[in-house]
């Protein structure tokens, strides 16, 4: 076998994982689908400089009989009918697994993706937690003595798992002595451990596919579905397939991505900081006009940002697939009674708007959040499952209005800035630590948030942006000297220690990116080169 594992035990049991007739399986599915991901990721590139060059992105010529054409996705399995509440954050440790599980929301979106760090032992132990909850079996003692148990008094969430994008690398899965790709490792080490256990239950292999910017890429993961339900016998339409809307080109084809994947198709989800951080990616070089204000003045009830999610809306349940609304990031604390009755307030009114435009659910970062989502989506749904039957005629969005950035209130500030910088320094040594699922400031953060917020940074020094609240111009050496302020706070605050570690390498590395010339993709590229 042309397969190597660099670490065959990166955690104990992980040999339950990386058997090799699974590692037979990941060599499959990188020999048969790795090249056309490759092309895929060159098309992209090759898409946004044409992009750069014209300002320009629109609906695809070639595909509008798939947008008139009267077709539907395949009916959703029972367990996905009703979506209302959705609990996201990693798989890994199974603490964490477990409070998901028990949280009473209808759904965990298990996250091997944003809210992960893709080191050797997370990916595996997630795995290995994924299936352990499937057999029923998972539990967890703390070092203070306190278990965890799986609930047996009410109903768990139903997992839908996030493999990696299309662009991750897996280092320590070598195939002749390249990488293999992340989302194919992370796919395929489920699926084949859990597919079947899943089916016995009741269920299926669910999945949430992140960070698509093309209906040809949702066509490979289709292909990657039919292939691997073939390989392990279960019949087609076993999988089911949510697709996160979170880049903007991907905006431009939601019909031809249902239809791509329409006999696994569940549904959409609109995901805000990511779809936030694309924009910036594709019209980094565009203009002034492409200048997002702060990221925390940048509301949902934007136009363009409205625009965005009613044509999702409408998309979804033109098709009969499912609208899932996004993250509430806003996380209780127990100790301060005032900023948790303000988190409820903030999800309370999130909620309720995604719920009257017609979304069948909505994410929550923190299971105390789980009742103020499900009381608002339940006040809206009544009895019904979701509301697939709201079907939002009255809504016609062009091109312009989901390309209005300008339509955005809100300044580029100083404070802003500072705030961009601490966060993506803050963020990235976490996760440099390897806990990718991060409370910052009463808000629960992943990688899209240090995403938009170092990509700010760069656009802004780009178009030379004056601070509305300073009068300063952004300059590198403006965001060298906040950049060293920052992260001297940062050292500050969690000692020298953590500092050296963590804080001083995440510090250098979002100066990198930040001052470079040349735009860095993903942040997590790079990142990931300084994890085990």
């Amino acid at each position: 076998m042309a397969i190597t594992v660099t670490d065959p035990r990166p955690i104990d049991r992980a040999e339950e994982i990386l058997t090799p007739k699974a590692l037979a399986f990941i060599e499959e599915l990188h020999t048969r689908f790795a090249g056309t991901r490759n092309e895929l990721l060159a098309a992209r590139a090759v898409k946004r400089q044409r992009v750069a060059e014209t300002g320009k992105l629109d609906f695809l010529p070639e595909t509008q009989d798939v947008r008139d054409g009267d077709w539907k996705v395949a009916p959703a399995p029972a367990p996905l009918q009703d979506r209302r509440v959705e609990m996201t954050g990693p798989a890994s440790p199974a603490k964490m697994a477990i409070n998901a599980l028990n949280s009473g929301a209808k759904v965990w979106l298990a996250d091997l993706e944003d809210a992960s760090t893709p080191t050797w032992g997370n990916v595996v132990d997630a795995i290995l937690n994924l299936r352990d909850a499937a057999q029923g079996t998972l539990s967890h003692t703390s070092d203070e003595g306190k278990e965890y148990r799986l609930r047996t008094d009410a109903p768990l969430a139903v997992v839908v798992a996030r493999p990696r994008g299309w662009h991750m690398p897996e280092k320590h899965l070598l195939i002749n002595g390249e990488p293999t790709v992340g989302a194919l490792v992370d796919f395929g080490l489920h699926f084949f451990h859990v597919a079947k256990q899943l089916v016995l239950n009741g269920q299926g292999p669910y999945y949430y596919l992140p960070k698509m910017e093309s209906h040809l890429e949702a066509r490979l993961w289709n292909d990657v579905f039919v292939f691997a339900q073939d390989y392990l016998g279960l019949g087609q339409g076993t999988v089911r397939a949510t697709v996160l809307i979170e880049t903007i080109p991907a905006a431009f084809e939601m019909d031809e991505i249902l239809y791509e994947l329409r006999d696994h198709a569940s549904g959409l989800n609109a995901g805000r900081w990511d779809y936030l951080f694309s924009i910036i990616k594709y019209f980094r070089d565009a203009g002034e006009e492409f200048v997002l204000p702060d990221r925390a003045s940048v509301a949902m009830t934007a136009p363009f940002m409205r625009a965005y999610t009613e044509l999702l809306v409408k998309t979804c349940h033109k098709r009969g697939a499912f609208a899932m609304g996004g993250m509430a990031a806003v996380i209780p604390n127990r100790r301060h009674p005032e900023v948790t009755e303000a988190a409820f307030a903030k999800v309370r009114a999130d909620k309720t708007r995604e719920a009257n435009d017609g979304f069948d659910g909505s994410w929550v970062a923190h299971p105390d959040l789980v009742p103020t989502c499900r009381e608002v989506f339940d006040s809206v749904l009544g009895d019904k499952p979701n509301q697939l039957d709201k079907q939002r005629p009255e809504v016609s969005v062009t091109a312009e209005q989901l390309l209005d950035v300008t339509s955005a209130e809100g300044q580029v500030t100083e404070a802003g800035l500072r705030l961009n910088l601490y966060v993506a320094v803050a963020y990235t040594a976490v996760w440099l630590s390897g806990n990718g699922a991060v409370a910052i400031h009463n808000l629960m953060e992943d990688a899209a948030t240090a995403e938009i917020s170092r990509s700010q940074v760069w656009q802004q020094i780009r178009n030379k942006s004056v601070l509305a609240d300073t009068g300063n111009t952004v300059t590198r050496e403006l965001v060298e000297r906040i950049l060293g302020e920052e992260t001297e706070r940062l050292r500050s605050e969690f000692g020298d220690e953590a500092f050296r570690r963590y804080y001083q390498p995440a510090s250098e590395l979002i100066a990198d990116i930040c001052l470079s010339e040349d735009y860095t993709d993903f942040l997590t590229t790079p990142a990931y080169e300084l994890v085990g």
